[in-house]
């Protein structure tokens, strides 16, 4: 039989996670019409095989299968094999993922499926080892197994009524709504008492000892819990919420899953008490993460927390920033080790070890410091012979506190302080000098957004830098993502290479970025942005017959004329968080935020409908659907607002905010005067002054802020502490 594909096309593409692939013996194709007609033509399954560049065990299946001679014979034979980056192809992963979480009950990375020319899957699963390995079968036994069965007709016919039936189970779980009789029910809206019941859930999940949700690993870290958990503690007054929040962030800070010498988040921890982690680094949990320390930090005034902030923050922007102001996608988990332990040099090893940059041994910590201060930081983070990690090497957790430091080594807290700061940036440069991860270039609009808005709360919490740099992110993205003219926003840049169109998470995510650049600096052009993206995210995936925002366009209205979307059995609708903020929750927010720049009620419309819409779902289920459930809440309560009329905001004013947990509150810029509103309406192309600005002008020459809650406003206040206590009593 000849082959149903004749070369392995991935060379032509811009993805790093599809070019490690490019050399593989298997013929791999893109996900594109030209690879299902193929399988057509030649009447064989298609092998989908979804991943990430920075994923390990795609990288264990790549070297272990892929590169195998054997094997890819057998698939180039047998199946039209396709590869897809699950970070451009978000909604080709959503809903092979969600067949596999339906039928397998979880899911993962490498997510491996074989499917029906028509793209539909009728067996799947995740990593496959090459031998038989416990309940595991392997790889090339199991392509043997479904090919043949193909060639069955018996067989074949019971693969494709099993491949109808998982899609049409997908299809009914990414793309049912209900009926119009069956929605909001007798209770109305959810709003903010779903907040208090998913907090009770979280607590109850809450891992007394370690902080996190379970009291086994893996771990991951989810800050969207964390931050209802912050929001429960403040309206409630209660210390339970606050209590299992801290111990969360306090868990992470201190473990490994933390680069306690470099700063930043690894992706999670394999372990109950986040000791050892999954080397790699993603912009998105060092985005997201970030913005709740923050928030920790004013609720609770520890200065640890800011210093978590703070070091992320510095990890993206010297790792993952683009010199022109964007943010690459992630790090990888594997690099080859230092030359201290066989690497870097003509006669050692080149091969890529999980966590090789990370790990430490007592050896070399001494070949870099003198003592004291090399035992005095092996204590601090556990650095002993024999380790915690693989080959004998320790992953650096916070093992010593700094009084027992001080105790063992009889020096005073102080002191011992300036000792690990100067060791800890030896031991950083001496880091520096290893071999680096490898890092994935790629710019995703959706991740951008949200790592923007990080760099935004950092410039009103930290320092006004902050914000500069999340300017410049948000200019690197509408040059080189959006299309002013046609108003379509693309997925990915990489290198100059442009791949879209956008999904649901790059307009929404990308609209909160712009807006809260507009709320940290004032910047109308920013907030004009915000509105047009939010306006072409309705325009897009907004389907007013279904009542709900979709994930992807419509397939008829692929915006740049593929079919990629019509190949798939489902169009997706994002409820739940996962590690990333729902698009679905995110979409419902910015437009219920940005209502109020609106003279007309076209958003609030839309958001109170998609809410009402999926009530049920919400209340079944608060806690994963976090934001779904924060959305819910400010288009039923309309959140905090402080509106500052001013040509500056005083400094003393910009420290009081920074010093003050305000849950969810947006904080809006105008001009002193209403005269001096006429350049910005136009610029948004509005007739009249919208509420959040109608009527708060500034009181004679003094700044002003205005501040409402629950769509009640304070009177106009040139004292801001005093406009603070008004928002106090009713908090």
């Amino acid at each position: 039989m000849s082959q149903p594909t004749e070369r392995n096309r991935l060379a032509d593409e811009a993805s790093p996670y599809l070019q490690q692939h490019a050399d593989n013996p298997v013929n791999w194709q893109p996900w594109d019409d030209e690879a299902f007609e193929r399988a057509h033509e030649h009447d064989v399954p298609v092998f989908v095989s979804i991943g990430y560049s920075a994923c390990h065990w795609c990288h264990v299946m790549e070297e272990e299968s892929f590169a195998d001679e054997e094997t890819a014979a057998l698939l180039n034979e047998s199946f039209v094999p396709v590869k897809v980056d699950r970070e451009e192809r978000p909604d080709v992963d959503s809903t092979f993922m969600t067949v596999s979480q339906l039928v397998t009950g979880g899911g993962g990375w490498p997510l491996s499926a074989w499917c029906t020319p028509d793209g539909k899957p009728f067996y799947v699963g995740t990593y496959f080892p090459p031998e038989p390995r416990g309940n595991h079968p392997s790889f090339p036994g199991l392509c043997r197994r479904i090919a043949d069965s193909w060639s069955d007709p018996e067989q074949r016919a019971e693969m494709e009524r099993r491949a109808e039936q998982w899609s049409a189970s997908a299809r009914d779980e990414l793309e049912s709504v209900p009926k119009p009789d069956e929605t909001v029910g007798d209770r109305g809206p959810p709003g903010s008492e779903l907040l208090e019941e998913a907090a009770a859930t979280a607590i109850r999940s809450v891992d007394e000892e370690h902080g996190g949700f379970g009291t086994s690993g893996p771990k991951f870290p989810m800050p969207g819990r964390v931050d209802l958990l912050l929001r429960a503690a403040v309206r409630g007054g209660r210390e339970e919420p606050l209590r299992a929040a801290t111990r969360t962030l306090d868990g992470m800070a201190g473990g490994g899953m933390y680069d306690q010498i470099g700063g930043g988040f690894h992706r999670y921890a394999v372990d109950r008490t986040w000791t050892i982690p999954h080397f790699e680094k993603m912009l998105y949990d060092n985005a997201e993460l970030p913005m709740v320390y923050l928030d920790a930090h004013r609720f609770t005034d520890d200065a640890g927390y800011a210093r978590v902030a703070a070091e992320s923050l510095a990890f993206v922007e010297r790792e993952l920033r683009h010199p022109e102001g964007g943010f690459f996608s992630t790090l990888d988990a594997r690099s080859p080790p230092p030359a201290s332990r066989g690497g870097d040099g003509p006669d050692g090893s080149t091969e890529r070890i999980e966590g090789a940059f990370y790990a430490w041994t007592p050896e070399e910590v001494d070949a870099v410091l003198d003592e004291p201060a090399a035992s005095i930081a092996r204590s601090r983070y556990g650095i002993e012979p024999g380790g915690n990690f693989e080959h004998g090497t320790t992953v650096p957790t916070l093992s010593a506190s700094i009084e027992d430091l001080a105790a063992e080594h009889d020096r005073s807290p102080a002191e011992v302080r300036e000792v690990l700061g100067t060791a800890r940036t030896a031991l950083f440069e001496a880091r520096e000098e290893r071999p680096r991860p490898a890092r994935d270039e790629k710019v995703l609009a959706s991740w951008n957004g949200r790592a923007i808005s990080a760099f935004a709360a950092a410039g009103a919490v930290l320092d006004e830098s902050y914000a500069d740099l999340a300017v410049e992110a948000l200019e690197f993205c509408r040059d080189r993502l959006y299309d002013t003219e046609e108003g379509l926003l693309d997925r990915r840049w990489l290198d100059g290479d442009v791949a879209g169109p956008g999904y649901l998470d790059d307009y929404a995510f990308l609209a909160r970025g712009a807006f809260d650049v507009y709320s940290a600096t004032g910047d109308v052009e920013a907030l004009a942005f915000s509105l047009e993206l939010a306006e072409a995210l309705l325009d897009d995936f907004y389907d007013a017959d279904a009542g709900t925002i979709y994930f992807t366009r419509a397939p008829d209205t692929d915006a740049d004329g593929t079919a990629g979307d019509g190949m798939l059995f489902a169009r997706p609708q994002e409820f739940a968080d996962r590690s990333l903020p729902s698009s679905l929750g995110g979409a419902v927010e910015i437009l219920a935020i940005l209502d109020g720049f609106r003279t007309d009620d076209r958003f609030r419309s839309v958001a109170e409908t998609v809410v009402e819409t999926h009530t049920d779902r919400i209340r079944a289920s608060p806690l994963e659907h976090v934001s779904l459930v924060r959305a819910a809440e400010r288009v039923e309560g309309g959140g905090i607002e402080v509106t500052i009329a001013a040509d500056e905001v005083p400094p003393p004013w910009r420290e009081a905010l920074a010093g003050r947990y305000l849950p969810g509150a947006i904080v809006t810029r105008r001009p002193p005067t209403s005269n001096g509103l006429d350049g910005w309406l136009d610029r948004l192309d509005l007739a009249d002054a919208p509420p959040v600005w109608k009527e708060r002008d500034a009181d004679g020459d003094e700044p002003t802020v205005y501040v409402c809650e629950g769509f009640v406003c304070s009177p106009p206040a040139t004292d801001i502490d005093g406009a603070l206590s008004w928002l106090d009593e009713r908090m």
